[in-house]
């Protein structure tokens, strides 16, 4: 467990700073921009002061069926992620880790936890497409799509910046995204725990039981 504390404030302007061009050529995986190095100290775990609201998000889910995620996830242990299917590198890891550590915990456990992917390609990312990726990783993770400026603006309330897909020099559609994970207590709602993409399965393994009651890690 690598846990660390920090100001709620300073987090959010530093967490909007940071986007990775996920697979984007020569670039990728790097920071668009350079993150204090407090925000960027070697703890995974960073147990924020001032928790951030849940987004108020209205989706369709892989089903094609509306979600609302203050509804649907409301006392549930969360964590929520924004990425894209066609993402090589730093999305499919970070589900990955997730999804491994998830089914070492106990079955009731597991029954709690919501796991949250929003696509960030959502032109792309249909719910079929969504479901079809996910099922991969873990079938009970929700996946989610939407209007564009919607995500953006859920993503935003977080201190996760989300620009719209474009195309590289070779034409490669990308989407640059923060990458951080989110983490929402099931007794307040609030989001209080915050990763980042060099979190790895022991972090979340060591973690996962203590969010899971809503307790710091």
């Amino acid at each position: 467990m690598r846990t660390k504390t920090f100001a709620a404030a300073a987090l959010l302007a530093a967490a909007s700073l940071t986007l990775t061009a996920c697979g984007s050529g020569d670039d990728a995986g790097k920071p668009v921009a350079v993150v204090s190095e407090e925000a960027s100290s070697d703890k995974a775990a960073t147990v924020l002061d001032k928790p951030f609201e849940k987004p108020d998000l209205v989706l369709t889910d892989t089903r094609g069926e509306k979600y609302d995620f203050r509804k649907e996830t409301a006392g549930r242990p969360t964590l929520i992620y924004f990425g894209y299917t066609h993402c090589p590198d730093v999305c499919p890891t970070t589900m990955n880790n997730i999804a491994v550590a998830k089914k070492e915990l106990p079955k009731a456990q597991q029954d709690k936890l919501r796991v949250v992917f929003v696509t960030t390609d959502p032109d792309r990312d249909t719910p079929a497409e969504l479901g079809k990726w996910l099922k991969g990783i873990d079938p009970s993770f929700v996946g989610l799509t939407g209007d564009f400026a919607t995500v953006q603006a859920g993503a935003r309330t977080l201190g996760i910046s989300i620009d719209p897909p474009r195309k590289d020099k070779n034409g490669k559609v990308v989407s640059e995204h923060g990458t951080q994970v989110v983490a929402f207590s099931p007794k307040t709602d609030g989001g209080y725990v915050l990763y980042g993409e060099d979190a790895q399965v022991e972090d979340y393994s060591a973690d996962l039981p203590r969010i899971v009651e809503g307790k710091n890690p």
